[in-house]
C-alpha cells in the first residue's frame, strides 16, 4: 500500500509518495506562493496529490501544517495567516481520499520516531530549534495533540519570570524567546551589552545565531556564556517535560541543531543537573531526517 505525505511550509509544499516500509518513491516541491487564501493553497495540494497518486493504489493523505491544528481544523496559523479552516475536510473532498492533518512539528516528531533518530521508539519528545521553538510528543507511537491542538507546544513553556519583552504568542518568558535562532541573537545582544569582555562577536555588524554557535564551538568566552545560558534553559525545560512523558529519547532538530554535538553536550550538561533520577539515562540525540521528517511523519499518520 502507498501513502501520500505532505509537508506544508510558508515557502514550499513538499509532497511525496511513500510505501509502508518508509521508502520515498517520488516527490515534488512546488512553491506555496503566499499570501493566498487557504482554499487556493489546498487546491494546489490536492492537485499535487492526485498527480503523484495517478493510477496508483494510495490509501490516504497525511499533512503537516504550521499552526494550531485540532481535529483536522487549522485553528490559527501565523505563518499562513489562516483562521478556523477545516483543512482535513476540504482536502478529503478535493482528493476523494482519507486525509489526516496535524501540526507540522508534531508530524516531524512522528517522522523521527518512525524512520529517524529515534527509529522504533514508541515514546519520544522532539524539539525543533529554528526561527521559533517547536515541539512534538509521541506517546505509544501516536501524536499527542491534546484537547485543543496545543500538545507539544514546548516553545511556549514559561522558563523566565519577569521577562519584559513579549513573545509572539502574547506571553512573556517563553522558551522560544531564548532558545530559537532569534532568541539566541536576543540573548547575545543582552550578554554583549552587559560586559566589555573581548569577543569575536563584537566585530560583526548583524549577529546571527550561526555566528554565536560558531564562536561558541571555537571557544569564544562570551559565546560560551551565551550558550551556557541557553543550554541551562533548554536542559531545564526538557527535564520538566520528561517527568510528564518519560520518553525513550529526546530528539533535537531544526536549523540551530546544525551546530551538532557541542550543542547537544551543552543541553545535556544542564539536563543532567535538573532531570529526575529515573530519566537521567534518556538519550538526547540530533534529528537525522532534516527536511524530510515532515514527509515521513505525514505518511505515518495515515499508515
Amino acid at each position: 500500500m502507498l501513502y501520500l505525505g505532505v509537508d506544508l511550509g510558508g515557502t514550499n509544499i513538499k509532497a511525496a509518495l511513500v510505501n509502508s516500509e518508509g521508502e520515498i518513491l517520488c516527490e515534488a516541491n512546488p512553491p506555496t506562493n503566499l499570501p493566498r487564501p487557504a482554499e487556493a493553497v489546498c487546491d494546489d495540494i490536492a492537485a499535487l496529490c492526485l498527480q503523484l497518486a495517478e493510477e496508483k493504489d494510495v490509501a490516504g493523505v497525511g499533512v503537516g501544517c504550521p499552526g494550531t491544528v485540532d481535529g483536522g481544523t487549522v485553528l490559527y496559523s501565523n505563518n499562513l495567516d489562516w483562521h478556523d479552516f477545516a483543512m482535513e475536510e476540504y482536502l478529503a473532498q478535493k482528493t476523494g481520499l482519507p486525509v489526516a492533518v496535524g501540526n507540522d512539528a508534531n508530524v516531524a516528531a512522528l517522522g523521527e520516531a518512525w524512520k529517524g533518530a529515534a527509529a522504533g521508539a514508541q515514546n519520544i519528545i522532539m524539539i525543533t530549534l529554528g526561527t521559533g521553538v517547536g515541539g512534538g510528543i509521541i506517546i505509544n507511537g501516536k501524536i499527542l495533540a491534546g484537547s485543543h491542538g496545543a500538545g507539544g507546544e514546548i516553545g511556549h513553556a514559561l522558563v523566565v519570570r519577569g521577562e519584559e519583552e513579549k513573545c509572539n504568542c502574547g506571553n512573556h518568558g517563553c522558551l522560544e524567546q531564548y532558545a530559537s535562532a532569534t532568541g539566541i541573537v536576543r540573548v547575545a545582544g543582552r550578554v554583549l551589552a552587559a560586559s566589555e569582555d573581548d569577543s569575536t562577536l563584537r566585530e560583526l555588524q548583524n549577529i546571527t545565531a550561526k555566528d554565536v554557535l560558531d564562536a561558541f564551538k571555537a571557544g569564544d568566552a562570551v559565546a560560551v556564556r551565551i550558550m551556557e545560558y541557553v543550554g541551562d534553559l533548554l536542559g531545564g525545560a526538557i527535564a520538566g517535560f520528561t517527568t510528564v512523558v518519560d520518553p525513550e529519547a529526546i530528539v533535537i532538530g531544526g536549523g540551530v541543531s546544525k551546530a551538532g554535538q557541542p550543542l547537544i553536550d551543552c543541553i545535556e550538561k544542564y539536563y543532567q543537573r535538573y532531570a529526575f533520577s529515573s530519566c537521567k539515562e534518556t538519550p538526547i540525540v540530533l534529528a537525522t531526517l532534516g527536511n524530510d521528517a515532515g514527509i515521513y511523519g505525514a505518511a505515518k499518520m495515515v499508515l
